[in-house]
């Protein structure tokens, strides 16, 4: 189990009792929290990817079941965004909630996920439908923005329900004004009609392409895309701003960061999204990932952040 600075065993009990005779507070708690404009004047975004779990990827790493504990899971989160160069995270409803009960989302942006459906290897996987926010509650809850993943696999029927449904919903958050986030990937199927992702540099710029014309305007659209060996041609085929994912990075973390360093000299590459490579480092510990992602999106930390 993680030791989290700032998360206490007592915190965490006092969470769980409030689903069972508040429950109202956990609502309340995050449309009530502490607003901040999208971006600040370096046009720049580092949010923490936490919506792993909601479609059932635990594992890190060797370890299958390394996400299972939300205290564990709460904790690292609670620690990462110590750090005040964090923008905010993006999450299911229930872990949203549960860190506005917290206090730890004052200040910070809140980006709710939205399908969910496409459960990590399952048959229907490609098939991704909306299992946790959709346009409507993104927009009531008071949220700073949606994401959608968007896998492309020339095969399978559910891809074309997918683009059409997200589709609908970036025509729906940018009618309302709202930050929607696309991210978009090339997949191939498996001999055992498996879902896999499609490793080609060519592939990812074509899916960009396709995620970038979704919907009825593109004015709020950010993608969420890899860092690949050539960032600047796949930022290339759009202006929309982009965010680098990080994916599971294992022992591998520092070409992880060499990449991301390489990517940010781009002009509409924006920041960072990464999940797993900052709350499960391998090496690092979590507040030390996080200020090394940090520096790279904001800078180092200033006397007046540090008070």
């Amino acid at each position: 189990m993680y030791e989290s600075a700032r998360l206490s065993a007592a915190d965490y009990h006092e969470l769980t009792d409030t689903r069972v005779h508040e429950p109202q507070r956990m609502r309340e708690a995050l449309s009530a929290r502490r607003r901040r404009s999208l971006v600040g004047p370096d046009g720049q975004l580092l949010i923490i990817a936490a919506d792993h779990t909601s479609r059932g990827r635990l594992g890190v790493g060797d370890d299958p079941s390394a996400a299972e504990s939300r205290q564990d899971l709460l904790g690292r989160l609670v620690d990462g965004l110590a750090d005040p160069r964090v923008d905010g995270v993006l999450a299911s409803a229930d872990v949203l909630e549960e860190l506005a009960l917290l206090g730890a989302l004052d200040g910070r942006l809140a980006i709710g996920t939205m399908n969910r459906g496409g459960i990590a290897g399952s048959q229907w996987e490609l098939d991704d439908r909306m299992t946790a926010y959709d346009a409507e509650h993104v927009i009531s809850t008071g949220l700073d923005g949606g994401k959608m993943l968007v896998r492309i696999e020339p095969t399978d029927p559910g891809v074309a329900r997918t683009l059409e449904m997200a589709a609908a919903a970036t025509s729906a958050l940018s009618d309302a004004g709202i930050m929607t986030v696309i991210e978009p990937l090339p997949y191939l199927k498996s001999a055992a009609g498996q879902a896999v992702l499609d490793p080609s540099e060519d592939a990812l710029t074509r899916a960009v392409a396709i995620a970038s014309g979704l919907g009825a305007s593109s004015a709020h659209t950010w993608l969420k895309i890899p860092a690949t060996a050539d960032p600047a041609r796949v930022a290339a085929a759009t202006t929309c701003p982009i965010l680098l994912l990080g994916g599971d990075a294992g022992h591998e973390w520092e070409g992880v960061f060499g990449r991301w360093e390489q990517a940010l000299g781009i002009p509409n590459v924006r920041g960072l999204m990464p999940g797993r490579a900052l709350l499960y480092p391998a090496v690092l510990s979590v507040p030390a990932a996080m200020d090394r992602a940090a520096t790279l999106v904001h800078g180092a930390l200033t006397e007046g952040d540090k008070s």
